[in-house]
């Protein structure tokens, strides 16, 4: 599966792994099977909606909320539509920020001609040929579709446990980190550590340092990972 790498606005790079053009047609199949069982519902109680509402009314209700689903679905839950939400996908944004309604706006738009018109010939052959896993949309918008299955593989493995009862915190100053910064450190020690990359792991505790102000003697990984335990202790117990 490929990868893509996304600078944030703290200039770090996070790898995410793009999300396969089998998993996007799969919460594709999901998302329209539910537009079908819409249709089936509609269909049922079509008279009694037609007697209340019009024969235009009855059309409005049946066609919109299938017009606007995934628009207003990804905006409401951070770019997931149900479909994505079963196989774990998610759109994001290339350089690290949060898609706004603009970015999920443009992806939206060009559906119709990507996705409906050509029954996602289009989209499928722009996605296999960027390397990003973007369609048209993502294109236009800067975001793409990434795979959550990795994300909380890494999630598990960076979690830190709590320290054990008695336990003597090294850097009072840890407190000083957000919840943001924490977990964007476990990331990259995960990262930095796993490829060996020594360079990013030295960039990162420097980082820690300057945000903190601690100085400290101890080796880089032993400094993260005792920082990330203090934080959790002082987190803990605050």
């Amino acid at each position: 599966m490929a990868t893509i790498r996304v600078q944030t606005t703290q200039n770090v790079t996070l790898e995410y792994e793009t999300a396969s053009v089998g998993d996007r047609l799969l919460a594709t199949l999901i998302d329209y099977a539910l537009y079908f069982v819409w249709a089936i519902f509609c269909t049922v109680i079509g008279d009694r909606l037609k007697a209340a509402a019009g024969n235009v009314g009855f059309s409005m209700l049946v066609l919109l909320p299938t017009t606007f689903y995934v628009l207003l679905c990804e905006v409401a839950f951070n770019g997931q539509t149900l479909g994505k939400k079963a196989r774990d996908l998610r759109v994001v944004r290339l350089d690290g920020t949060r898609p706004g309604l603009g970015d999920y706006l443009l992806r939206w738009l060009l559906r119709p001609l990507e996705i409906v018109a050509c029954l996602g010939g289009v989209a499928i052959l722009t996605i296999l040929l960027n390397g990003r896993g973007q369609r048209l949309g993502d294109m236009a918008a800067g975001t793409t579709v990434i795979s959550l299955r990795r994300a909380a593989d890494h999630q598990q493995a960076l979690a830190t446990e709590l320290p054990p009862a008695g336990y003597q915190v090294m850097y009072a100053q840890a407190v000083l980190l957000s919840d943001h910064d924490v977990a964007l450190v476990r990331q990259l020690l995960y990262q930095s550590t796993k490829k060996e990359n020594y360079l990013l792991l030295n960039d990162v505790a420097n980082k820690v340092k300057s945000i903190t102000g601690i100085y400290s003697e101890l080796r880089d990984e032993a400094f993260l990972r005792t920082v990330l335990r203090d934080h959790a202790h002082l987190s803990a117990n605050a």
